[in-house]
């Protein structure tokens, strides 16, 4: 613990990228900060890539160019996706394209552990921000600031209380926000394989069977799995050996990439729509997967979190002198900032896994006649690229 003094400005609790990142935000913004958070695990021994890959967008290389992270990651651990095929589960592919789209990429894929460590080198450094590496374990909030009561019996006390502590969120539960969830009965089987094929810096997504399978590129001769499949099918995968784990994901993907070979153990998460009633509380503000779960179909549940991130520093920045950092006026704002674009990526990630989850040769025909007319359509596919970009 390097804290100073038990009264901050802000409380973030959460340990992810999406609370190292806000700490990390308001932290450079001249705020006393305390951070309750793990310190990074850093890359298994032997490991050839981090098993949790992410695929940022051009908002999230912004934000953690900003904050003075993104210069320090590793360059040649770094690809950007110049290039995505999406296959229906019959005649339909979509081709999107950074070239066509004008942009220079239509991604970046980083290891987490990559960020994850450049975001711990910054906040080491960080003069503003004092670090826990243990549990909050009471909040009280009242009219003067949030109480934060720790393991030790300790209390801090501050403005505004960040909750990034993920799906099943403790501040959230001391907000009473209410939460509607509804499991998708599918687990994301993740894993990295060395391809036979050069993968050419472009994506691959297949939907098939109401499963949807999709290849990021990494540097070399490597791609990443993402295969959101039925529960009782990963369960089925997880259990296969690296030989037989990639004769299935060579199946799984029409050995477009030729040979594959497993270079890191698989690992599954339940995969489930998250909405909450509400994003903020007295002196409470929700980010990342304390506020949502989207499905991982489009790749964006890290970017949604980084750009509540974003929205929340903002909103700080811009505040009137007069209010702080836990005033109801202020967090209504970045509520209000971020409703939209949360709304809009769930109602259309949870849209394409319910469309391509309908059985029969209608349903079949109508998805991959859609697909066919959004492939014709520049206006439209560059519109689907710049909502990437977000």
């Amino acid at each position: 613990m390097t804290s100073h003094s038990l009264t901050f400005h802000a409380v973030v609790v959460g340990g992810g990228l999406v609370g190292k990142t806000a700490a990390l935000a308001l932290a450079q913004s001249g705020l006393r900060v305390a951070l309750f958070a793990p310190r990074a695990a850093g890359f298994a021994p032997g490991a050839v890539f981090d098993s949790r890959i992410y695929a940022l967008s051009s908002s999230s290389q912004m934000l953690l160019e900003c904050l003075r992270v993104w210069q320090a990651l590793d360059r040649t651990r770094l690809l950007p996706v110049l290039d995505m095929h999406v296959f229906g589960d019959a005649f339909a592919e979509l081709h999107f394209s950074a070239f066509q789209a004008s942009v220079p990429q239509l991604a970046w894929i980083v290891e987490s552990t990559l960020i994850e460590q450049s975001l711990d080198a910054a906040l080491r450094f960080s003069p503003s921000l004092s670090w826990f590496e243990t549990r909050a374990q009471g909040l009280v909030i009242d009219d003067d600031a949030a109480h934060v009561t720790l393991e030790s019996g300790e209390t801090l006390e501050a403005d505004l209380i960040v909750g990034a502590d993920g799906a099943h969120s403790w501040v959230r539960a001391q907000m009473g926000a209410k939460v509607d969830r509804r499991d998708y009965r599918q687990t994301g089987v993740v894993a990295n394989f060395k391809v036979e094929r050069a993968h050419g810096e472009a994506a691959y997504q297949w939907f098939r069977d109401s499963e949807i399978v999709a290849l990021l590129p990494l540097p070399g001769d490597h791609v990443s799995l993402v295969w959101s499949a039925r529960t009782e099918h990963a369960d089925e995968l997880l259990s296969l050996d690296p030989a037989q784990l990639a004769a299935q994901v060579e199946q799984a993907t029409q050995h477009h990439l030729g040979a594959l070979e497993c270079v890191t153990p698989a690992l599954g998460f339940p995969l489930a729509l998250q909405t909450v009633d509400k994003l903020i509380a007295p002196r409470v503000a929700l980010v990342g997967d304390a506020a949502h779960l989207i499905h991982p179909l489009a790749g964006q549940g890290m970017n949604l979190g980084l750009r509540d991130v974003a929205a929340l520093a903002d909103v700080i920045a811009n505040k009137e002198s007069f209010r702080n950092l836990g005033d109801t006026i202020l967090l209504r704002r970045y509520e209000r900032a971020r409703r939209e674009d949360i709304h809009k990526l769930m109602l259309t990630t949870d849209g394409l896994q319910r469309l391509f989850a309908v059985p029969g040769t209608i349903a079949r025909a109508v998805r991959n006649t859609g697909m066919a007319f959004v492939g014709a359509q520049p206006l439209i596919k560059r519109w689907l690229v710049s909502a990437a970009l977000g």
